[in-house]
C-alpha cells in the first residue's frame, strides 16, 4: 500500500492561501473566518478569484480557467503552507483534470475543506497526500462552533485529532484499523466509475451529506452497493444527514443527524458485517469536527466509541 504524505506542521507566520474553487462568494461571507487565521498567528493569502462571480447555470466563483489557475497558484506557490477553501457548492469537478502538483510534491501542503472540495480531497489522495476534512471559510459566519476551527489550527500545527463519541444505537460493535476515505456522499457517488474514484479496498468510508430527497439518498446508496463498495470497505463512519427530504414533512430537516436518513442507511447496509459508527459530528453541521482523509485510523465501537488518528 502506498504510504500517504502528510504536510509538515505550520510555523507562526506561515501563509495561508484562501481560494473559490467551487461556488460564488461575498467578502462579508468570509470576513470572519479571514480574522480568525490572522489571529491564530497565521497569513491569509487571497486567490486573485476569490470574489470573482461567473454565472453559468450556477454561480461559480470565477470561470473554469479563473478557478483552475488560483487552485494550481495555491497548491505550487513555495511560499504558500496551507490551501483553505472559501466553501463548496459545485465546481471542484472542472478542476481536477487540469491540477498541477509540481512544486506541491516537493512541499506538500494541507488543503482544507469538504463538501465539493471532496472531489479535490479524492485527486490529492490518489497522488499520495492527506487533507484535512473540515470546515471551509465562509461557514464561519453561520454560527459554528468554535471547537470546529481550534481543531483544525490544532492540526496545521502537528497535532492529530482524537475523537470520544457516546454510542448511537444503529451503530456496529467492533474494533478496526485503517486508512480513511470518503466526504460528502454526492461526490463519492459522482466520482464512481472515473479514475478520480476513491479506492475503497480495505478502506473505512466516511459519508455525510446535506439537502437531499430520501430517494436520491438511497440512489446513492444503492450505487455504492452496485458498484461493490461495501463488499470492499472494512467500516463505515456516518456523519451529519442533515435537510433531507421535504422541509414541510421532515420534522427532522434541521438536524444534524436526520433520524430517517440514518434508518434508511442502516438498512442498506444491514447485510453487511463491517463495524459502523453513526453521529459523527463532521458534515454540513455546525459542530463539525475535522477529519485526516488518508490518515491511518483506529476505531473501537463498543458501549463508546473512540476515533484515534
Amino acid at each position: 500500500m502506498k504510504k500517504i504524505i502528510f504536510p509538515k506542521a505550520l510555523k507562526k507566520g506561515a501563509k495561508i492561501a484562501v481560494i473559490s474553487p467551487a461556488g460564488a462568494v461575498d467578502a462579508s461571507q468570509l470576513k470572519k473566518g479571514i480574522e480568525l487565521i490572522k489571529s491564530k498567528g497565521f497569513e491569509p493569502v487571497l486567490g486573485e478569484h476569490l470574489y470573482t462571480k461567473f454565472s453559468n447555470g450556477y454561480n461559480y466563483a470565477g470561470t473554469e480557467k479563473e478557478r483552475i489557475k488560483d487552485i494550481n497558484w495555491a497548491l505550487n506557490d513555495k511560499e504558500i503552507g496551507a490551501v483553505w477553501a472559501s466553501r463548496g457548492g459545485y465546481g471542484c469537478q472542472h478542476l481536477i483534470q487540469h491540477l498541477k502538483l509540481k512544486n506541491f510534491t516537493e512541499n506538500p501542503k494541507w488543503y482544507i475543506g469538504y463538501s465539493d472540495n471532496t472531489v479535490i480531497q479524492s485527486y490529492l489522495l490518489k497522488k499520495g497526500f492527506a487533507s484535512i476534512h473540515g470546515q471551509t471559510i465562509k461557514t464561519s459566519s453561520f454560527g459554528v462552533t468554535d471547537e470546529s476551527y481550534n481543531l483544525i489550527f490544532d492540526i496545521l500545527k502537528g497535532k492529530t485529532p482524537k475523537y470520544s463519541l457516546k454510542s448511537h444505537p444503529l451503530n456496529k460493535k467492533g474494533n478496526i484499523e485503517g486508512e480513511l476515505i470518503g466526504g460528502n456522499l454526492a461526490l463519492i457517488y459522482a466520482l464512481l466509475g472515473t479514475k478520480y474514484s476513491f479506492d475503497f479496498k480495505d478502506k473505512i468510508l466516511f459519508i455525510e451529506d446535506i439537502g437531499e430527497n430520501f430517494y436520491a439518498l438511497d440512489r446513492m446508496m444503492m450505487s455504492l452497493e452496485l458498484a461493490g463498495v461495501f463488499n470492499k470497505i472494512k467500516g463505515l463512519i456516518v456523519g451529519g444527514m442533515t435537510n433531507m427530504g421535504d422541509e414541510k414533512d421532515n420534522k427532522e430537516y434541521e438536524s444534524s443527524f436526520d433520524g430517517f436518513a440514518y434508518k434508511m442507511i442502516s438498512e442498506r447496509i444491514s447485510k453487511y458485517k463491517f463495524p459502523t459508527v453513526f453521529g459523527f459530528p463532521n458534515g454540513h453541521i455546525k459542530d463539525n469536527r475535522p477529519l485526516l482523509i488518508g490518515g491511518m485510523v483506529k476505531v473501537k465501537i463498543d458501549a463508546k466509541v473512540k476515533i484515534e488518528f
